[in-house]
C-alpha cells in the first residue's frame, strides 16, 4: 500500500511540477510581452517608424460595440504629423484598417487587428545615425540591450508608434461611453497658460491643443523660433477625465493611478507624471490638501480635488486629472558630442524632419492611453464587483 502511495504521490509531484513549469514558462513569456499593456482589456502594438506598416491588436474587448474605421479615424487624424508648420512635415495619411474582430459593424468579443500603414518614410536622412548614437535618444540603450537596432527614424523607439495607441484607445473608448477625455497642452518652453482664459472649446481651433487663445498666440512665435533655428522645445499637457464613477480602481497592486501612471510613462519622450496636485502637493499643509466633502444627494459633494479624483487606488468619481511632462525633442540640428558604435568620439546633427515640440501631438495620445487604462479598470471592476 505504501508503495502505491508513494508512486502517487511522486504522479502528483511530477503533474505538478509539470503545471508549475507551464506556468512559469507562460508568466516568463508575459514578462517578455513588452510590446503589450493592460489585464483584461490588453492591446499590443507592433511595427516600426520605417517598417511598411505598424499597429495595434486588441483582446478583451467586449462583444456588440458598433464601429468602424470611420469611428476610429478623427482620433488618429488628431494625432497625424504634417498639420501645421509646428509639427514633423512627414506626410502620413494614418488611414486605420479594422482587420479582424468585427462583423457587420459590431465587436464580436474576439481580437481586434488594426493596421496604418508608412506611406512617406525617408531612411536615406539616418544614414549617419547607422554608425553613431544620437544623444537623448534610445540609440545607445536599444544596442546595449539587443547587440543590433533599426536605425531609421529609431525604429520600434519612434513616437511614430504612438498611432497604433491611439488607434487601440479609439477602441477603449467604445468601452466607456460614460466617461468624456480631454487632453490639452498647458506649457511649452515654460510660458504657462493662464487659467482664467481656459476654455476647452479652444482646444481643437489651435495647432497647439492648447485651451488659451492668447498663449497659443505666444507660442505660434516661440515654437516657429525654435524651429527655424532647428532647436526644440519641452512641454507640459494636462488629461482629464469626466465621468469615472466612484469605485473602478483596485488597492495596492492594481492602483488606478500607479496603472495611468505606468501608462503615461510608456509615452516617447515623456519624463514625468502627476495625479491631481501631483509634486505640488508636498508643498501644502494636510488642511490644505484635504478634498473636504459635503453632503451631496446620492455622492459627495467634494470642496476640493487635489488628489486627481483617485484615492487608494480607487476613482472617488470626481475628475481623473493627470499631468506629464514630455522632455524637448532630442532631433536637433545642432552638432552634440557622441560617439560611433566603435567608440570613437564624433559629433551628430539629426536631419530628417522632426517635430519641434513633440508634446503638441502628445495630447491626443494621452486621451487614448487614459482611455485604454480606464477601459481596463471598468472591466476589472465589473467582473470583481459585478
Amino acid at each position: 500500500m505504501n508503495g502505491w502511495v508513494s508512486v502517487g504521490v511522486g504522479i502528483t509531484h511530477r503533474r505538478a511540477w509539470r503545471e508549475w513549469t507551464f506556468a512559469a514558462s507562460r508568466d516568463k513569456a508575459d514578462a517578455m510581452s513588452v510590446n503589450s499593456f493592460g489585464r483584461l482589456f490588453r492591446f499590443t502594438t507592433w511595427g516600426e517608424s520605417h517598417g511598411p506598416a505598424l499597429g495595434a491588436v486588441v483582446d478583451g474587448c467586449p462583444p456588440g460595440l458598433a464601429i468602424s474605421e470611420a469611428v476610429l479615424q478623427p482620433f488618429l487624424d488628431a494625432r497625424r504629423p504634417g498639420q501645421s508648420k509646428f509639427t514633423t512635415q512627414r506626410q502620413e495619411p494614418d488611414h486605420v484598417r479594422i482587420l479582424s474582430g468585427t462583423f457587420e459593424g459590431r465587436t464580436t468579443g474576439t481580437p481586434i487587428s488594426l493596421m496604418i500603414e508608412n506611406v512617406d518614410q525617408r531612411s536615406k536622412d539616418y544614414s549617419e545615425v547607422a554608425v553613431a548614437y544620437r544623444p537623448g535618444h534610445a540609440d545607445y540603450a536599444y544596442d546595449a540591450k539587443y547587440g543590433f537596432r533599426d536605425y531609421r527614424g529609431g525604429g520600434r523607439s519612434s513616437a511614430r508608434e504612438t498611432a497604433a495607441r491611439v488607434a487601440a484607445g479609439g477602441v477603449a473608448r467604445l468601452v466607456i461611453p460614460e466617461v468624456s477625455i480631454l487632453a490639452y497642452v498647458t506649457e511649452i518652453g515654460g510660458d504657462t497658460i493662464d487659467p482664467a482664459n481656459f476654455d476647452a472649446l479652444e482646444v481643437t481651433r489651435n495647432p497647439f491643443f492648447c485651451p488659451d487663445a492668447v498663449a497659443a498666440a505666444r507660442w505660434e512665435k516661440l515654437v516657429d523660433a525654435a524651429r527655424l533655428t532647428g532647436s526644440s522645445l519641452g512641454a507640459v499637457v494636462e488629461c482629464v477625465a469626466q465621468g469615472v464613477p466612484a469605485g473602478w480602481g483596485a488597492p495596492i497592486y492594481a492602483k488606478l493611478d500607479a496603472d495611468l501612471a505606468a501608462a503615461m510613462m510608456g509615452i516617447n519622450a515623456v519624463k514625468a507624471v502627476e495625479i491631481g496636485d501631483g509634486f505640488a502637493a508636498a508643498r501644502l499643509t494636510g488642511e490644505q490638501n484635504a478634498d473636504a466633502m459635503r453632503p451631496g444627494g446620492t455622492t459627495p459633494e467634494f470642496l476640493a480635488n487635489h488628489a486627481g479624483g483617485i484615492a487608494g487606488g480607487i476613482a472617488t468619481g470626481q475628475p481623473v486629472v493627470v499631468r506629464v511632462a514630455f522632455k524637448p525633442t532630442s532631433s536637433i540640428l545642432t552638432p552634440v558630442p557622441t560617439i560611433t558604435r566603435d567608440g570613437d568620439a564624433t559629433d551628430i546633427r539629426t536631419k530628417g524632419r522632426h517635430d519641434p515640440c513633440v508634446g503638441i501631438r502628445g495630447a491626443p495620445v494621452m486621451e487614448a492611453m487614459m482611455a485604454l487604462v480606464l477601459a481596463d479598470h471598468k472591466l476589472l471592476h465589473r467582473g470583481q464587483c459585478g
